[in-house]
């Protein structure tokens, strides 16, 4: 039997291990009746070899190949990315692998949340209205809007720093040496500013600024309108005001068309107002202020009702991710994916550079064959753009992930997936598609914690489970972010914007099934706005739109 608190075989077939902590050289491996011994210092989440290796070895984690040895390594060897290289196994179209195993969700059967239900039967977990610019050229317009209205409107989020600032400006007007500027003591405690909202059931004015709509590809362009048609038609928004130039590629008769799309019977307040038409800069912001306020007057109207947890919409996303991700938080998220899938409910598995190497399965496991060869052709696709500048797949993987034991971009994908639960997948979806089926849907999107974050939640994930290893501010202007720590040593050193840990796993002090009862509970007070996550109170409002060129 294995030491369970200090080295981990993820999978029978597995050929290297990963150390749950700091392991020094000579410490004694026993696995299945074998003992030997560590060859070098092993640090917690890294790995290392349970057979001698040779170079072009085959190295396997999870069950799947994730690498090739470049050099001899010993058995109890340290496994680096100086002795190993990305590997992965073709795929091909294979039979349908459908049969899994539900796990027990008669605990949530029958619960409900308390959310904001919309005329086309969505319900969303927050109410919002949103400011967005069609193009570049509307964001200094929108900013305006921003300070003409948020603070007036009781919605501003900045906290009060302003009497450390002052404090520092008396300092230096004193006299005081830097040294002793450096080293004042404040207040690691704000507060925020005590406002009432004009609009209470309004939870927020958010304005999505970005950098497209112009200047690039018109593919770029359309895909803007349609993930902006994907916030507009969103459950968790009452309704928009759109901010024109005119002249630009992504045209307000293109966002119409994708909003109909989505939403043949749209009927959501829609304010769209085109700068080269409207006059002076006064004329325009002056009509957006007043037909702003009136459609916040409708939004106001909206109430939570009780809804059944089927009608949530789920993002499963990872970032900052480590050498725990892949067997604490990621597969604890991957039995609420089950727990969700089994209750009617949607989730949106993503990030499909870190699906790298696990295609075989996810293929299998797509309900019809046509869905099954979109997916291979967008990961085919997206991989071939990406080295035909030079990079792929391979490269995916931040220093930080490096540092923190995942060394090639198998070992994260394989980890990475583990999000996804064991479900049959219903649906594949490309950029910047919206879903329309129940079940696990994959949408194709690039690793980068923001964008995919943005497309998920474009795509109708009304609340987002994110997982993070080394600690990520990443939010969302209109969905909820719930920030899930791999380690009890990051959500300590972070309790600022970490909700729930998951490092309790890795210290056996809880089991999977046990974690995820606690992500469903927390989930359903999310969604209720009962409890507001870490990336929402602080204002975490990450919004950048995927341009279809290269991102990993």
């Amino acid at each position: 039997m294995q030491d369970t608190h200090k080295y981990l075989q993820i999978h029978p077939s597995d050929n290297i291990m990963v150390a749950l902590q700091d392991l020094p050289k000579g410490s004694t491996i026993k696995l299945q009746g074998q003992s030997f011994p560590l060859i070098d210092n092993i640090a917690g989440k890294h790995k290392f070899s349970l057979e001698p290796l040779s170079p072009g070895d085959n190295i396997y984690m999870y069950g799947v190949l994730v690498g090739k040895a470049d050099s001899d390594i010993p058995k109890g060897g340290a496994v680096t990315i100086n002795n190993i290289h990305h590997a992965t196994q073709g795929f091909t179209l294979g039979k349908r692998k459908l049969e899994w195993e539900k796990p027990d969700a008669s605990k949530w059967k029958e619960r409900t949340f308390m959310g904001f239900h919309r005329p086309d039967g969505s319900v969303g977990t927050a109410n919002y209205w949103i400011v967005i610019p069609l193009v570049f050229c509307e964001n200094r317009n929108v900013e305006v809007l921003k300070e003409a209205l948020i603070d007036k409107l009781g919605y501003s989020k900045v906290k009060a720093f302003d009497s450390d600032v002052d404090r520092l400006i008396g300092m230096y007007r004193s006299g005081r040496s830097e040294e002793e500027i450096l080293h004042a003591e404040f207040s690691e405690v704000y507060t925020e500013k005590d406002q009432s909202k004009v609009f209470p059931r309004v939870d927020g004015i958010k304005f999505l600024n970005h950098e497209m709509g112009c200047g690039g590809t018109r593919l770029d362009a359309d895909a803007l309108c349609g993930l902006l048609a994907g916030y507009i038609t969103h459950p968790n928004v009452a309704g928009a005001t759109v901010l024109s130039l005119g002249c630009q590629h992504a045209q307000a008769s293109i966002l119409k068309r994708e909003i109909l799309k989505r939403d043949p019977h749209f009927s959501k307040p829609l304010i769209v107002l085109e700068q080269q038409k409207e006059g002076t800069e006064n004329q325009l912001l002056n009509k957006a202020i007043r037909k702003t306020f009136t459609g916040l007057m409708k939004a106001n109207e909206c109430e939570r009702r009780p809804a059944p947890l089927s009608k949530l919409c789920i993002g499963l996303e990872c970032g900052g991710s480590d050498g725990f991700s892949g067997i604490s938080a990621n597969p604890a998220v991957g039995y609420v994916s089950d727990i969700l899938v089994t209750l009617g409910a949607s989730v949106i598995l993503s990030e499909f550079p870190e699906l790298c190497g696990v295609e075989q399965e996810l293929s299998d496991r797509c309900v019809d064959e046509a869905m099954a060869e979109k997916f291979m052709d967008l990961m085919r696709n997206y991989n071939a753009r990406a080295e035909a500048l030079g990079s792929g797949f391979y490269a995916n993987p931040s220093p930080g992930n490096i540092r923190d034991g995942l060394i090639t971009d198998a070992i994260k994908s394989a980890g990475a997936a583990k999000k996804g639960g064991t479900s049959p997948i219903t649906d594949v979806l490309d950029y910047p598609e919206r879903v329309a089926k129940p079940g696990l849907n994959l949408l194709c999107t690039p690793g980068n914690d923001v964008e995919s974050t943005t497309a998920e939640v474009g795509a109708g994930a009304n609340l987002v489970l994110f997982t993070t290893g080394l600690g990520t501010p990443t939010g969302n202007p209109i969905a909820p972010v719930i920030k899930l720590a791999t380690n009890t040593r990051i959500f300590e050193k972070m309790p600022d914007i970490m909700d729930i840990n998951c490092g309790t796993i890795i210290e056996g002090k809880e089991t999977i099934p046990q974690v995820a009862a606690r992500i469903m509970d927390y989930i359903i007070e999310a969604a209720s706005g009962n409890v507001q996550p870490k990336a929402v109170t602080l204002g975490q409002d990450d919004f950048i739109p995927w341009r279809r060129g290269v991102s990993l």
